[in-house]
């Protein structure tokens, strides 16, 4: 397979996957808000902070309003991390592989940038939450489609490592974002409040049924465990790690533990260093600690997946290439950890 095509597959997957969990993000929020709109008024400059872009959006927005940080996220066109620019970037990348994907892929994410092109029109904030579940929805119909109309080949792995690299990312960022929501009121810990915040997170991980079959009770270190190590949920860090390892080993033809390239060895060790992790350690350690490590970690594994596979040899001129590039790909939790998987000609 060309270069070119499997780095198009690729993030084609990560476009479509990050627009979903940019509205998951955002859907946290927004179910907070309904239930203590007080004490979340002042909570959504967390949400930029954990994107990493929060000077960006000072210096274009000044206040952190939930307006502004939803249109910021959602509709904001000069943004390239926003849901509409994710959507034009997944479109544009279909477009240059339509001889690869199937005619219902193409069609299912062509209609899905429309829609949200559309709907980038000043919408109330009451109106917000159904227009997040139609872009989750839209996600969910491109992910199915692509499984069932697209052959399961070297292509569809690539497709599929990006979509669980990209989930793994925003469900730790998901989880940063509760943190950084109680910083400033300790003392609200283990209050009903706490566990409301609990609840609309898992809901915004569509987890909360799945979580309640598992566990009686929601408490914090139960739903950190559930997120970060569960091996059976499908939008935890563990689970995503797991399936993108597999994904990766078909595309290479490696037996799973025995790595023969860095982007084996990058993705191997952190997936193992999960499967000996104990969540007791983690809040020891530190959550945000933990997670901050996780997102590196991941950037790390892209930028060996652009290494390995993506052009043959990581030349100066490449890596400026890749520079330049990389501020469209990165939703990087700070500008040290700066994604540098890009698109580069064969």
């Amino acid at each position: 397979m060309l270069s070119r095509v499997a780095d198009s597959i690729y993030w084609l997957n990560r476009y479509v996957e990050r627009a979903e969990n940019i509205a998951r993000f955002v859907d946290v929020n927004l179910n907070l808000l309904l239930d203590a709109p007080v004490v979340m008024t002042q909570q959504w400059k967390p949400l930029v902070m954990t994107t990493g872009d929060l000077a960006l959006f000072e210096s274009r927005y000044g206040e952190a309003t939930a307006d502004n940080v939803i249109h910021f996220l959602t509709f904001d066109e000069a943004y390239p991390n926003s849901i509409l620019s994710c959507l034009r970037a997944a479109r544009e990348n279909a477009r240059s592989v339509r001889e690869t994907i199937s005619s219902e892929m193409w069609e299912q994410v062509n209609t899905f940038y429309l829609m949200v092109k559309d709907a980038s029109q000043a919408q109330p904030l009451a109106q917000l939450p159904s227009f997040f579940a139609e872009v989750k929805l839209a996600s969910h119909l491109f992910v199915g489609v692509t499984e069932a109309t697209m052959s399961h080949n070297e292509g569809w792995h690539f497709g599929r490592m990006g979509r669980l690299i990209e989930r793994a990312d925003k469900t730790a960022r998901i989880l940063d974002v509760k943190y950084f929501i109680l910083l400033p009121a300790v003392n609200l810990v283990g209050t009903a409040l706490d566990e409301l915040q609990w609840i609309a997170l898992l809901k915004s991980a569509s987890g909360y049924e799945m979580y309640r079959k598992t566990e009686r009770r929601i408490s914090p270190t139960s739903v950190a465990k559930f997120l970060l190590l569960n091996r059976e949920f499908p939008r935890s860090i563990q689970f995503c790690l797991l399936e993108a390892e597999r994904s990766l080993c078909q595309i290479t033809g490696a037996t799973p533990g025995i790595w023969q390239n860095p982007a084996e060895r990058t993705l191997g060790k952190l997936r193992a260093e999960l499967d000996f992790t104990m969540i007791e350690e983690v809040i020891q350690a530190g959550l945000h600690e933990f997670l901050d490590h996780i997102q590196a970690q991941l950037n790390l594994v892209g930028k060996e997946v652009f290494e390995t596979f993506l052009t043959l040899e990581p030349t100066a001129e490449a890596a400026s290439h890749s520079a330049s590039q990389s501020a469209s790909h990165s939703a990087s939790h700070s500008a040290s950890l700066s994604q540098t998987t890009a698109a580069v000609p064969d």
